[in-house]
């Protein structure tokens, strides 16, 4: 799901309405959360709707979502990626990309793929941040609106 643009390597999640997927997704982000394993505090943010590049719009989204995590203190951010990148294994997702980035920073970058549920996550690790924080972006695989409905975009 990572890495392309191409619509034919997006898969198709389903059938949906935005409102339904967006939920679905909050909870991919907070099983996500869960996975963490140490205390911190996310950033309040809603998931959004997008199009599926090379689809038609009016029948195909996905469905995004960036957040933050901060921990309760910057010696665990290190912990805290550590931590996803052992247990994402274990609950059906794939690492795919695990690094420095190429940034100034090096920022740690993992990527993720669940390839059952149809969702990736990029998770960079920002410890020079002020304050230093994961930032992360889940985005769902392409879904089609249901007969009669219309792609809601917010």
């Amino acid at each position: 799901m990572t890495g392309t643009n191409n619509s034919d390597d997006i898969p198709l999640a389903g059938t949906s309405t935005s409102l339904a997927a967006a939920d679905k997704m909050e909870q991919v982000s907070s099983g996500l959360y869960d996975l963490i394993g140490i205390k911190g505090k996310a950033s309040d943010s809603r998931p959004g709707v997008t199009e599926c590049s090379g689809r038609d719009r009016e029948k195909y989204f996905q469905i995004f979502h960036p957040w933050s995590f901060y921990p309760a203190s910057a010696s665990e951010l290190d912990e805290a990626m550590d931590r996803l990148k052992e247990e994402l294994p274990k609950h059906g997702w794939q690492v795919v990309d695990y690094g420095p980035d190429t940034s100034k920073n090096q920022n740690i970058n993992l990527t993720a793929d669940n390839d059952k549920k149809k969702y990736s996550v990029k998770i960079v690790q920002m410890p020079k941040n002020d304050p230093p924080k994961l930032s992360l972006m889940v985005v769902s695989g392409c879904y089609q609106v249901p007969d009669g409905e219309k792609v809601q975009r917010f």
